[in-house]
């Protein structure tokens, strides 16, 4: 059997875009990679649109889906680091550079304006870029290709 690869998706706040994503991944993926998220300035809480957005795309919000610091993540095993947000490539911590690093640039579904409606509709927006980009992470050969490869590949998808 292929290793589980641990992967850690940040965000600032890890309330919405990282939080889909670690859902995502558990759920497509959950043979060969396990799924983390966390952020610089944790939310302290999942916004609601995660789950609303999730349970329209068929993907399921664990139930104890929270809000986590990064700092949690500093002294785990980890293989893959992809930052979600806007800027957080700049913010992503020293100690997460040791691993593989990716920036997949979303926009926050929790600032956008608009009714409850159109949050909803922009949030279902970002989680099916999220399983897009997932589902090509997915695909990739972790047990073959050199890391400069898979950060070129890595770049390749976050440019989705």
């Amino acid at each position: 059997m292929t290793p589980a690869y641990h992967v850690l998706f940040l965000c600032t706040g890890n309330c919405c875009r990282s939080q889909m994503a670690e859902a995502i991944l558990a759920h497509l993926g959950p043979d060969r990679f396990v799924a983390h998220s966390a952020g610089s300035a944790p939310a302290g809480f999942v916004h609601p649109l995660v789950e609303d957005a999730l349970k329209l795309l068929g993907i399921p919000l664990h139930r104890h889906a929270r809000s986590k610091s990064w700092n949690e993540f500093e002294h785990r095993r980890l293989d893959l680091v992809i930052t979600v947000c806007d800027f957080a490539a700049d913010l992503c911590p020293a100690w997460a550079k040791r691993n593989l690093v990716a920036h997949w640039p979303l926009p926050d579904p929790s600032f956008l304006p608009g009714t409850g409606k159109q949050r909803l509709e922009a949030a279902v927006r970002i989680a099916e870029r999220l399983r897009l980009k997932i589902e090509r992470l997915i695909a990739l050969d972790f047990d073959r290709a050199d890391k400069a490869s898979l950060t070129s590949q890595l770049e390749m998808i976050g440019q989705l």
